[in-house]
């Protein structure tokens, strides 16, 4: 909802463990045209042209997942709060939230509205001349009658202006959105109820949480089964206040394409580095930072390199280790009793398509200063 100029609620897509169902139908993988719009704003490239391109080239597919299928119970789940990245949206990692999810986990892809999404939307309330007209209407399936979606597409940074300035508010917002998130969950989960404006037919109240929180008023006091642990995929570390860095407590795990990072960067990921608490870090050979999303599998060969979203090794493979290795680091800090453990090597970078740490050379930043 958008009330007063400001955004409200949390908008997020949620994986879950599901029971089979014949009349469950998969999900578009691009929910609606607005967000080819988007996506061609971010690239600099014609909406017109590029929505007819994209369209043709990604408009038939589906989420490999069940749309509103019920909550299959089998014990409490832990809970994954997934970020996207600059210029992405809730559902261009499906193949990620949807592997966890099939693997017992929760995952609530949230979709940011700090301007750093290609596209989103929120619902704001008709004008009353408006509401009158359409008093006889039936019911939209995807929103009540007395809403109207207002769509907020990327901020590209304008002349002038301070990218970190730009970054640092942006990334900030995005700590606030996916707090509230699992707040969101927390409420469920403790038998509040909670009003879902996109009106789908899943039953929120069968959700069943592994997690143990204060209500969101408490919010300062909430703590997850176990420690919690943060993954960052191909982690752009430029928007972060140097302040920020000691007070994380947390346990981090970096997975690092082979083509995207550099010595910044990755000096700033060192910062983390910790005796006490356990910093990992794994490059995969081969990736570029586009290996993460689904387009990486959607496309052709030919295409997918000239766009750089696919890099030398096989897709299906480079998200397979990344899915391995981050589910043995999330059952070795959550303290889960799963098998993922098996795929402990992984973490340490044994595999011959793992770099244990990083492939960029540190010494020319060492030697630049």
């Amino acid at each position: 909802m958008r009330l007063k100029s400001k955004a409200v609620g949390s908008f997020f897509r949620l994986y879950y463990p599901c029971q089979d169902s014949e009349k469950a139908e998969k999900p578009d993988w691009i929910p609606s045209r607005e967000y080819f719009n988007g996506l061609a704003d971010f690239m600099k490239i014609n909406r017109t042209l590029s929505e007819k391109i994209f369209n043709y080239l990604f408009g038939s597919f589906k989420i490999l997942a069940y749309l509103d299928a019920p909550f299959k119970r089998n014990g409490k789940c832990p809970v994954v709060i997934f970020s996207h990245g600059l210029g992405a949206f809730r559902t261009l990692y499906s193949a990620i939230c949807a592997e966890l999810a099939s693997q017992g986990f929760i995952v609530a892809s949230v979709e940011h509205r700090d301007e750093s999404a290609s596209a989103t939307y929120y619902y704001c309330e008709k004008p009353e001349s408006e509401k009158s007209d359409e008093a006889l209407s039936q019911t939209s399936a995807s929103a009540p009658n007395n809403l109207v979606e207002e769509w907020m597409y990327y901020r590209a940074l304008q002349h002038g202006e301070s990218e970190f300035a730009l970054r640092n508010k942006q990334v900030k917002q995005r700590a606030d959105e996916c707090i509230q998130a699992l707040d969101k969950l927390i409420e469920i989960n403790s038998g509040i109820s909670v009003q879902n404006v996109l009106q789908t037919q899943f039953d929120w109240t069968t959700l069943e949480l592994l997690v143990d929180a204060e209500p969101v008023s408490n919010r300062n006091n909430l703590k997850l089964i176990g420690s919690e642990c943060g993954i960052a995929l191909d982690a752009w570390m430029f928007p972060l206040d140097d302040e920020i860095y000691p007070r994380v407590k947390q346990p981090i795990f970096f997975i690092n394409s082979e083509k995207f990072q550099w010595a910044g960067n990755i000096s700033r990921m060192r910062k983390l580095d910790s005796a006490l608490i356990q910093r990992k870090m794994i490059t995969i050979r081969g990736t570029v930072h586009q290996s993460f999303p689904d387009f990486t599998f959607l496309t052709g060969n030919w295409i997918g390199k000239l766009m750089k979203l696919k890099g030398e090794i096989d897709p299906q493979l480079a998200m397979d280790l990344s899915n391995k290795a981050t589910l043995a680091y999330l059952q070795r800090h959550l303290h889960l009793e799963k098998g993922f453990n098996q795929w402990d090597p992984l973490i340490d970078g044994m595999d011959e398509n793992l770099i244990p740490g990083t492939n960029v050379n540190l010494t020319v930043l060492q030697s630049a200063i």
